[in-house]
């Protein structure tokens, strides 16, 4: 795992002077590769291009980059990992290759000179984000691996093209003026991160999933992709698996069995988090059944109802793994919260961001790499909203709108603490966590015309009409219907849009800036594309079946780990935030978002804040995550020196 960056000037600026500005842009990814840097540069072509190293496979000079191909044609910096980079190895050596080392960057990169990149990417099992300098052509390409996992913004500051693995880099460029995107801004109050391509900051673009960008001195092109979720939806929707379940369990079961042990290749000390949810515990059982040894395992206690600690114990008993468990106190855990957004190149506002930073920075006391079972809600449907759309919504469909519109009235009249102190009257075993907030969102669903607006209402954390008044909101794929698939039903619509914008550009950046902070790999074997093809071209019974979501993975799981371990409902990895800003966090909010601060800032309503704030602390409402989004954006804004929109 590395870090990259790099600069394009097609006025010719000196050799100096650029590798000047790559090395800047690159020093400011230290954390994401501590191990070894490097920096190559092209005076007559203007180009540089800087590289930070983390060393995990070839930890020798062998591995060291930027790296040459054996013709000198072409210069790659690469972050990331190809899995099956020994079988690509062997096929090279088949032709006649002789490679210097037995790193995957030279891999690729002799695979990239005999083929061409995009073929070199289709036959790559990794993730990545890299950059290619053509010497023949004097063309720049950049790349992202299919579903997102490894991070690349670009853009043109100064009259120069820069890109990097995170934006604070490109704050460093010459000319960067630093001023704020507003739609970006909107966005971020409505989903608690910002979604692909935009960014916090004008001009500047992150490259999504699957797309390769050419840049040569006439300027960028348009993204343009070698794989889509787009596309494997469609052919997998075309081409259902008609199976057994016994034969789509013992399918799945061997894919991800070897998913798992690509991933376990490793010339460092690796480990693996486990949360004792099902994703999690399903890759740990898969580890330990190729392992010659105890696999290391990490947990974090966060406390409050969502606390899966107690769980995670059982499946690492139960597998005999050698288990750490990071037992988070309040007080640590306050003082981490507001320390948060710093950990961010953009405002982030998830708030299992913190138990992620802290689990990340626990793991890397005693290993390099970990494997995650992040991935498997948004691929096989385990949140609870992809339940909603397999029953409740094609039922509210068959009601007419006035109906579904008094019911939802109805149910938002009672307060959510009043719907929890009436679900406190239901015995332990079927009383829900948090049932007045979930019924509230019910009720979203119940007033909306359509799928779309069902999911819309269901990711929505704020309005950003009522907080920034005037800001125009950009499209996404959840409200722009160009590159969706056509003829999704309700459950893989919703699948789509979660692969597209909730997998990328939330959980997968949660994990990789929690971990890179701390220079941690992480690798995700649920993501292996080839699951992913999979997943789409199961029937929905393999996802969704008795109530619950992720059926097929429960199955394989269930033949390492026993039921009784498992059978709760889903929790999530978030801290107890509503209470802490009620309490101990309570001055913390009344400093970021005090009316005084929020006027001379000039971006939200003061106003707006004022009436979140006192509803929340009153008890009337519970707005954790809308006051959090808040204090992530406004702790954000105060370590960056930032313009505010035009």
């Amino acid at each position: 795992m590395c870090g990259l960056a790099g600069v394009l000037d097609p006025r010719g600026t000196g050799a100096e002077r650029l590798e000047e500005i790559a090395v800047a842009l690159g020093t400011a990814l230290r954390h994401r590769g501590p191990d070894g840097h490097g920096v190559w540069s092209d005076a007559a072509a203007g180009v540089a291009l800087a590289h930070r190293r983390l060393s995990i496979i070839d930890v020798s000079e062998q591995g060291s980059q930027p790296m040459v191909s054996a013709d000198g044609r072409y210069v790659l910096v690469f972050n990331g990992e190809i899995y099956n980079h020994p079988e690509l190895a062997q096929r090279l050596r088949g032709d006649g290759v002789r490679l210097r080392g037995h790193s995957d960057t030279e891999v690729l990169l002799e695979t990239i000179a005999r083929r061409s990149l995009a073929e070199a990417l289709g036959d790559a099992n990794g993730m990545f984000a890299l950059a290619l300098w053509d010497r023949r052509e004097r063309r720049l390409t950049l790349a992202r691996d299919r579903l997102g996992e490894k991070p690349l913004y670009y853009g043109w500051v100064g009259g120069r093209f820069v890109f990097a693995s995170e934006v604070r880099s490109l704050v460093l460029a010459p000319g960067f003026e630093g001023r704020l995107d507003a739609g970006a801004l909107a966005l971020l109050l409505r989903h608690s991160y910002i979604p692909a391509p935009h960014t916090v900051y004008e001009g500047v673009h992150k490259l999504l999933p699957g797309h390769l960008l050419d840049v040569t001195s006439a300027g960028s092109g348009e993204p343009r992709p070698f794989w889509t979720l787009a596309q494997a939806a469609t052919a997998g929707r075309a081409h259902l698996l008609d199976e057994t379940d016994e034969a789509l369990v013992e399918r799945a079961e061997s894919l991800l069995q070897d998913s798992v042990r690509m991933r376990m290749v490793s010339d460092v000390p690796l480990g693996a988090f486990l949360s004792g949810g099902v994703d999690s515990s399903l890759v740990v059982a898969l580890m330990q059944s190729v392992a010659d040894q105890p696999v290391r395992t990490f947990s974090v206690a966060v406390g409050g109802q969502y606390d899966e600690s107690q769980h995670a114990a059982a499946v690492a008993a139960h597998l005999g793994t050698r288990h750490t468990e990071l037992r988070l106190s309040e007080t640590e855990a306050l003082t981490q919260a507001v320390r948060v957004p710093a950990l961010y190149d953009e405002p982030f506002a998830d708030p299992s961001a913190l138990p992620t930073a802290l689990v990340c920075a626990a793991a890397r006391e005693h290993v390099t790499v970990c494997l995650t079972g992040d991935g498997g809600d948004e691929v096989m449907a385990g949140y609870n909203r992809y339940l909603a759309a397999d029953r409740a919504l094609s039922r509210v469909g068959r009601l007419p709108a006035g109906v579904r519109s008094g019911v939802a009235g109805a149910i938002r009249s009672v307060p959510p603490q009043q719907w929890d102190r009436m679900g406190a009257l239901l015995p332990a075993r079927r009383r829900p966590p948090d049932l007045g907030t979930k019924l509230h969102k019910l009720s979203g669903v119940l007033g909306s015309a359509d799928t779309l607006g069902a999911y819309r209402s269901l990711t929505t954390v704020l309005d950003p009409a009522v907080l920034l008044p005037g800001v125009r909101e950009p499209a996404t794929a959840a409200t722009d219907p160009s590159g969706r698939p056509a003829g999704l039903d309700p459950l893989h619509l919703m699948l789509f849009l979660d692969g597209v914008m909730t997998l990328p550009d939330d959980m997968l950046v949660k994990v990789d800036r929690a971990s890179m902070a701390v220079s941690l790999e992480c690798r995700v074997p649920l993501l292996d594309h080839r699951f992913v093809e999979l997943a789409w071209s199961l029937p929905a019974r393999a996802k969704v079946r008795d109530r619950q979501g992720k059926w097929l993975l429960r199955q394989v799981l269930h033949r390492h780990v026993p039921r009784e371990l498992l059978d709760r409902p889903k929790q999530g990895f978030d801290p107890p935030v509503a209470g802490w800003l009620r309490g101990p966090l309570r001055d913390w909010v009344g400093d970021l978002l005090s009316p005084e601060r929020l006027r001379r800032q000039g971006l939200l309503d003061p106003a707006a804040v004022a009436t979140l704030t006192a509803e929340h602390m009153s008890g009337r409402r519970n707005h954790d995550y809308p006051l959090w989004t808040l204090l992530m954006l406004e702790g954000w804004l105060e370590g960056e020196r930032v313009v505010a929109p035009a």
